[in-house]
């Protein structure tokens, strides 16, 4: 897709940049095009293995999110334009003394799953070995932790062992906790096509949430919350007492086994009331994975998401361990994580529990290496605050000084209001960002303006251990900086110039992959020693690579390589190279088909887990809240809200209702809702749909006030955390819904977007040619025009139409500009009935007749201008009603719409719901005829 930014400096035209994609883990490879005009165009790059040319809804529209509006330019300093010199001074002085007075741990960084990998190496750097405190957390700890954590229980480190294309040489593939269709989409794709090609295989589905994924399963098992532990107990259970058990597997290369059996078979009595599954549901589920070899199970925020999350990825290892099904194809735990670069921050020690190059803090070996190689003073011998615990420590005074980099956590964080009050009341607090106006950055102290994607230069690590490089291809604007300097040159003002003199990224990047190789030799799986000693042309030229890659398997010639100590830890087997890709590169690589893991005996680990559930409702709260991610936005919108094409298909906050719990709360489609918990409230749109069980709502996280007047879900969310993780348990929450009654609803289509709105609920998106608005009030103002013209700024010139029905109470009004509508605002007692979708194309077409106008106002087109209807398809702008027009033409497929109207030949992500049309039309047929 194309876009031209405005205001900002653009390189030479013609270039053509390969680059990775910013949003999820999937690390999709894109070219970037700059045209002579300045205009820049994105599309996925064929020869990336992780996507071969694919992009999802959000990466197909990365040009559209580049321009510098919203932009932070220039350093603040308490609101103020300050110069580098007097911010970065200020700040190595407020931390210096902080540890001078106060200790070490009286300081912490709160780093990001966007950083690169070169940023995340000199913060951790920095913080871990010269101010000697492990108070370095990253927003990775609220969505793949307890990830690390189960993986270094079983295996001895935090090893992914499969690779992408596992789930294509697959013959079942189960997704637990994951809503691929929407969080990744070109996995989606990609196990889509595969299972086209080849019908036998089974897809399964656990979730207690009928998502737009199910549509691709063959069997949904809709779980109680929680349940994970004791269905995959069940079927450690169930696989010792079948053919399935690879006996001399467990007995040569694990422990634990028959503890893990006893803890398994506990809760077999319980097992349809701990995962509210019918006995032939289980039983099926079973079936199919005791007779199936290539079984590869995928897990993301659903299972790490939890109080018990550590434990649900160990009991998914220990049915993998039990029947061997590790590391050869198609076969594997594998954990999908949520941001492009988690991995790379915990290789490089991004977590308060971790050291660098996957050494562990709590191993005094590993500190006394990392703090030798690094020639540092100090290393931090204890772990640090993770994530909740360190805004806790915040909020009570023992943390006095904070640096928060790169994510926005008054929005993310659970108890969301707290940690906005806890860093309110801190005595320092920096924050670098790319944005000037984020819920966290309006209690900075001082603000650093940060590169963007497009600008910043580095290296990201996918879900498959795959690193690429992001290239800029747009020059820096205004005084932004990236985010290494902006570190380094803080380390050098608190007198560590020496150990952080890195010139450029390929610096860094050089000294991390050397910190992996030092005194290695197998004995840790990440190693990247190959590529110590990249140069910068080198580096500049980096194509994508899974590691480890050791020196001697990426020079001086791609052959596989074998190891003094510990020997055969990957399974040589597979790992293969391809000629002429460059030197060195790995075609796949897989863990531990052959056993030979990371603990010290060389075994995995079986772990006792046990099969519990916490009841969190009650009497007062007895609805369970999921919170979780939609289609077309990324965390907390500050790039994806830039796109109207992203915002056209959920434009406003909403919680997902099952009909009969909305019937029973008097609540109506499209209604307001108040949902509370005892931490806070949020007011979002009702949403009704059989898609969400009885009893439990889903809300989605990325509103923030930017955005929406009070939609911040994570303000709901209590700081419960997994006890070994730390991760946040932000998908069981105890919760009330009551249906919200308004005097009067509106919504809005305008050039501009609105300042200081008075109304009781607002929710604000991006559009062509401007910004859309719902909004309510508690009372109805008493004149709506000069409401309008005061909320809008309008100038008084400008002259209004007007209509007022007062039977219903309905309100219009519109003000043009000479022949260009400049507002459209539309009021009634109950939820504004408009089309939508044709109200926002009138921003864009000249209104030169009255009859134009009187359209306008009716707010609905005429015979002559067709409603798209809302939107299905984003990447080509379809709407329900073009599909609808299709299906009732003849079109009976997903395919023959794709080949009429383009909807889900792009990204894929809307084909779910394109079917799920064809299959409602399919069932009103016959319902039809018996009428």
């Amino acid at each position: 897709m194309t876009a031209r930014p405005e205001g900002s400096t653009r390189p030479a035209g013609g270039a053509c940049i390969k680059t990775t994609c910013p949003y999820c883990g999937v690390g999709c490879g894109v070219i970037a095009s700059v045209a002579k005009d300045g205009t820049v165009s994105v599309q996925g790059d064929p020869e990336h293995p992780s996507n071969y040319g694919r992009l999802c809804s959000k990466g197909s529209a990365l040009a559209e999110t580049i321009d510098l509006d919203g932009r932070l330019l220039y350093p603040e300093i308490d609101g103020r334009h300050a110069g580098w010199d007097e911010a970065l001074d200020l700040v190595a002085r407020k931390f210096s003394e902080t540890i001078a007075q106060h200790g070490p741990d009286a300081v912490a960084f709160y780093v990001s799953g966007q950083l690169l990998t070169e940023d995340y190496y000199v913060a951790n750097k920095l913080m871990k070995g010269f101010i000697g405190s492990a108070n370095i957390d990253t927003n990775s700890r609220l969505c793949m932790a307890s990830s690390v954590a189960g993986h270094r229980r079983a295996f001895g480190a935090d090893t992914v062992p499969g690779v992408y294309e596992d789930l294509e040489e697959a013959d079942l593939v189960i997704l637990t906790g994951s809503n691929l269709a929407w969080c990744h989409p070109v996995l989606y794709q990609r196990l889509a096509a595969a299972k086209q090609k080849r019908p036998d295989m089974k897809v399964v589905l656990i979730d207690p949430r009928r998502s737009m994924t199910a549509d691709l399963a063959d069997m949904h098992l809709a779980i109680r919350p929680d349940g994970d532990v004791a269905l995959f107990n069940g079927l450690l259970a169930h696989l010792a007492r079948s053919p399935a058990l690879d006996d001399d597997f467990i007995r040569d290369h694990t422990s634990g086994f028959a503890e893990a059996l006893e803890a398994a078979r506990a809760s077999e009595a319980d097992i349809i009331s701990l995962t509210g599954l019918s006995q032939g549901e289980i039983e099926a589920f079973y079936r199919v994975f005791e007779t199936t070899q290539r079984v590869v199970t995928c897990y993301s925020q659903g299972v790490n998401q939890s109080s018990s999350g550590t434990d649900k990825v160990n009991a998914i290892i220990n049915c993998h361990l039990a029947t061997g099904r590790i590391g050869r194809p198609g076969m594997g735990p594998f954990s999908l994580t949520g941001q492009p670069n988690a991995m790379g921050g915990r290789e490089v020690g991004g977590l308060a529990n971790m050291l660098a190059a996957h050494m562990a803090i709590e191993n005094p070996e590993h500190r006394e290496r990392v703090q030798r190689f690094w020639n540092a003073p100090v290393i931090a011998d204890k772990p640090g605050k993770k994530a909740v615990e360190m805004f806790e420590a915040v909020a009570d005074g023992r943390i006095k000084a904070l640096w928060i980099m790169g994510t926005n956590p008054v929005v993310s964080m659970p108890d969301a209001d707290a940690v906005a009050r806890a860093i309110r009341n801190c005595p320092f607090v920096v924050v670098s960002d790319i944005m000037r106006e984020t819920d966290t950055c309006a209690y900075a102290h001082v603000l650093l303006p940060a590169l963007g994607w497009g600008e910043k230069d580095g290296t990201v690590t996918n879900s498959e251990r795959r690193i690429s490089r992001q290239r800029p291809f747009l020059e820096a604007p205004g005084e932004a900086r990236a985010d290494w300097r902006i570190i380094c040159d803080v380390a050098a003002r608190m007198g560590f110039g020496e150990a952080f003199a890195f010139q450029s990224p390929a610096e860094i990047f050089a000294e991390h992959a050397a910190l992996s190789a030092f005194e290695n030799e197998g004995a840790r799986d990440f190693d990247i020693g190959g590529y110590a000693g990249l140069s910068r042309g080198k580096y500049d030229e980096l194509e994508p690579f899974q590691w480890p890659a050791p020196a001697r398997s990426v020079y001086p010639s791609p052959l596989p390589y074998s190891r003094r100590r510990g020997e055969g830890a990957i399974d040589v087997s597979t790992l293969s190279f391809m000629q002429g890709a460059g030197e060195g590169q790995e075609r796949v690589i897989r863990f531990f088909a052959n056993g030979n893991f990371y603990h010290p005996d060389r075994k995995a680990r079986f772990i006792a887990v046990q099969a519990t559930i916490t009841e969190r409702i009650n009497v007062a709260y007895p609805l369970v809240l999921n919170t979780g991610r939609i289609r077309d936005q990324w965390h907390t919108m500050t790039r994806t809200a830039k796109s109207a094409r992203l915002s056209s298909h959920l434009a406003e906050p909403f919680a997902e209702i099952n009909p009969a719990d909305a019937a029973e709360l008097g609540i109506e489609d499209a209604a307001l809702v108040r949902i509370t918990s005892p931490h806070g409230e949020i007011l979002v749109r009702a949403l009704i749909t059989p898609r969400q069980p009885r009893g439990a709502v889903f809300v989605p996280i990325h509103w923030t006030d930017q955005f929406a007047s009070n939609a911040r879900v994570d303000a709901l969310v209590p700081s419960v955390t997994d006890p070994v993780s730390g991760q946040p348990a932000l998908k069981h929450v105890a919760v009330s819904l009551e249906p919200y009654r308004a005097a009067y609803y509106g919504f809005a289509v305008s050039q501009t977007r609105p300042g200081s709105v008075n109304a009781c609920y607002s929710a604000f998106a991006k559009v062509e040619h401007g910004y859309r608005m719902e909004c309510a009030f508690t009372e109805a103002p008493d004149d709506w025009e000069t409401w309008c013209r005061e909320a809008w700024r309008l100038p008084g010139t400008l002259s209004a139409l007007a209509y007022h029905d007062r039977e219903s109470g309905d309100r219009r009004i519109a003000f043009f500009d000479g022949d260009k509508l400049v507002l459209a605002f539309y009021a009634a007692r109950t939820p504004v009935v408009v089309s939508r979708n044709w109200a926002v194309t009138q921003l864009g077409v000249t209104h030169d007749n009255p009859r134009r106008r009187i359209t306008v106002m009716a707010g609905r087109p005429g015979a002559d201008q067709p409603d798209p209807g809302a939107t299905v398809c984003s990447c080509f702008s379809v709407g329900v009603n073009q599909i609808a027009a299709a299906i009732e033409s003849g079109c009976g497929s997903v395919d023959g719409i794709g080949a009429l109207l383009k909807a889900g030949t792009n990204c894929g992500s809307c084909r779910s719901e394109i079917s799920a049309m064809l299959q409602a039309h399919l069932r009103e047929i016959p319902a039809q005829a018996a009428e």
